[in-house]
């Protein structure tokens, strides 16, 4: 993949991929867009080392020196296209009617989400938003769940848009760092690839964790 990647880091088109990638993500949980994102700053970082290098040797050749992607623009397209996702999952379960329902009700997993995050935004505070964006398949259920039970736009916008920022600020951070430190190589990129697999399990880890009752408190 760093092969792959690297003949796009030149060109704009790195950022489209990335961002396609990121959007349909939310639908098809399995699409590697975590990887992609960390493959691509890897990538990045790696050539940003060599660009100033290079660039005299590639200007005396007659060549046109290859272009580093902006790590900033690659976190904005990965945010933007989470937060675009989560929206249109959103959307199409809000107007899903009653055979969505009916999935939500056998599925316990999405059951469970769907009351949590329900608690969670009518309390002001949407942290699950926040994790499940880091574990698999977490932002598909909470996206689902919160259009489903109808939330209000206003109560789940601004923590999708708080999580795919912090997902993508993550991932870039990790192929960052991943390359600038151990180069363009497949052990730079899979040690980034375990860091975020290792969030994403830890994200997995709390939000199966079971909801605490609050103690009933003494009748005045």
């Amino acid at each position: 993949m760093l092969e792959s990647v690297g003949s796009l880091t030149g060109s704009p088109w790195i950022y489209a991929v990335v961002a396609l990638s990121v959007l349909l993500d939310v639908f098809l949980p399995v699409l590697p867009s975590g990887v992609l994102v960390i493959t691509a700053a890897t990538a990045a970082a790696a050539g940003s080392t060599t660009a100033t290098a290079t660039a005299s040797v590639e200007a005396a050749a007659g060549r046109v020196p290859q272009e580093v992607p902006s790590l900033l623009v690659l976190v904005l397209c990965a945010a933007t296209a989470s937060v675009l996702g989560d929206l249109v999952a959103y959307r199409l379960a809000w107007r899903g009617g009653d055979r969505l329902d009916r999935a939500i009700a056998r599925s316990r997993k999405l059951t469970s989400a769907q009351e949590r995050l329900g608690t969670a935004l009518s309390r002001g505070g949407g942290a699950l938003v926040v994790i499940a964006r880091f574990a698999p398949a977490g932002r598909s259920v909470v996206s689902l769940g919160a259009g489903a039970a109808h939330r209000k736009v206003k109560e789940f916008l601004p923590w999708s848009a708080l999580a795919g920022v912090a997902w993508a600020g993550y991932s870039v951070g990790l192929g960052y760092f991943g390359g600038a430190w151990l180069g363009a190589s497949w052990i730079g990129a899979a040690i980034s690839v375990l860091a975020l697999f290792a969030a994403g399990a830890l994200a997995a880890y709390v939000m199966r964790r079971p909801t605490q009752t609050p103690a009933h408190e003494p009748a005045s």
